[in-house]
């Protein structure tokens, strides 16, 4: 089958599963060992069992938010998906259709580059998408990483509704006696809150022993010790983002919490495909576990690039944006550039200068959410440009930079 084809490199190919339709799980063993298994809940999409039973992680009651009841097929894009008549001016259209060939095979060697989604937005409209074989409009794809940027939005309707401050010491009752309660909201957003964590997705680590081996990742998170000032070091962490979403259930409840997300976001952008899964202790995981169409994720950059905006309502408060896209310190570069709040900035001190720009061939004002495996979500204001790319790198790996640097030129 093409997932097991594809998905399953080294040393994921040495894994064997087992799919049983009747009660919707899968199990796997490793060679014989590390036995694990999940199970798919509807609505909360697959959770794998860890620190606690399959007959109690079945048994718990989840109350979600009621499905949108709309076809989106008979609504104007982007609250539907029903498409006006494309914008033809403005652009190359012939270069346009080049660049997102390319994006998915190298027109020299002619090797695929892994991608699976591409979809390009200008001054609101759809005007390049295109999908790998058995891949649709309506497929829904894990975004890794992205999902903090998920966090972002959230954390900021708790701000516009009065619930929260960044600047404030985050709520987190089991630092309140120690020296992590100097850890303020903002600084978890921004990476820099001080707390150990080693990110490695190849092998042992934080990052893998809080995906694959807890029951409560946020509190498995929440628990590291702190080794810096809090706001003097950044240190990429997916602990942090799901310190952030169990903070967030703390403070609604669980009454409100699975809810909130859908309510007062997706079903508000028209992201009715999106989903972001649990832990087996309840707790969404902020920092990975989300799926959506690319459509669906094209609509969450859209209200990015308008200023926190959509369709006529104001989702995000006054000013989120401008700090979203501004670094608390300046010595947070990273491989992937420069990091805001939860999203990835292309070019945030010295904007005149090529040079100091993560892409140097994209303007300065271009900021992004990122996942593992090339996922992204590329929001450029002054172009009025939000471009997705969703997919598995594998053979002649798309080049980000090299990638946008073409697009430009088509504009």
């Amino acid at each position: 089958m093409d997932i097991e084809r594809n998905d399953f490199s080294f040393p994921f190919n040495l894994v064997s599963y087992k799919i049983n339709f009747g009660d919707s799980s899968v199990s796997t063993s490793l060679l014989g060992f590390a036995k694990n298994k999940a199970i798919y809940r509807y609505g909360l999409g697959a959770t794998l069992i860890n620190g606690l039973s399959e007959k109690e992680l079945r048994s718990q009651q989840i109350a979600i938010a009621a499905p949108k009841a709309i076809n989106q097929d008979t609504i104007d894009w982007p609250m539907g998906n029903r498409l006006k008549n494309m914008i033809t001016t403005g652009f190359n259209k012939q270069l346009l259709d080049k660049t997102v060939e390319e994006a998915f095979y190298d027109a020299n060697t002619k090797a695929t580059r892994g991608t699976r989604a591409l979809l390009v937005v200008y001054k609101g409209e759809i005007i390049a998408e295109k999908y790998a074989d058995g891949f649709t409009a309506g497929t829904r794809q894990l975004g890794w990483s992205m999902t903090k940027g998920m966090m972002n939005a959230l954390l900021g309707i708790l701000v516009k509704q009065g619930k929260i401050n960044i600047a404030e010491q985050a709520p987190i009752a089991e630092w309140k006696n120690d020296n992590r309660k100097a850890i303020t909201i903002a600084n978890l957003m921004h990476m820099n809150s001080g707390l150990k964590y080693s990110w490695f997705p190849a092998g042992p680590s934080d990052l893998t022993t809080m995906l694959f081996k807890e029951k409560n990742m946020g509190e498995y998170a929440l628990h590291s010790p702190l080794i810096h000032t809090p706001g003097t070091v950044f240190n990429y962490s997916d602990g942090t983002a799901n310190i952030l979403s169990l903070m967030m259930r703390r403070m609604l409840g669980d009454k409100d919490y699975y809810r909130f997300i859908d309510e007062q976001l997706f079903y508000k952008i028209g992201m009715l495909s999106a989903l972001i899964e649990p832990d087996a202790g309840g707790t969404l995981v902020g920092s990975s576990y989300c799926y959506a169409t690319a459509r669906d994720w094209a609509r969450f950059g859209l209200l990015y690039m308008n200023d926190g905006e959509f369709n006529g309502e104001r989702i995000l408060p006054q000013g989120w944006i401008n700090f979203t896209v501004t670094p608390d310190s300046a010595n947070n570069k990273d491989g992937r550039g420069l990091y805001g709040a939860l999203w990835w900035v292309n070019a945030p001190y010295n904007k005149s200068n090529p040079a100091n720009r993560k892409y140097p061939q994209v303007p300065a004002d271009c900021f992004s959410c990122q996942g593992y495996d090339g996922q992204f979500v590329w929001v450029i204001p002054s172009k009025k440009l939000v471009v997705v790319r969703l997919g598995l790198d594998s053979g002649s790996y798309l080049d980000p930079g090299s990638f946008l640097g073409d697009l430009m030129k088509v504009f």
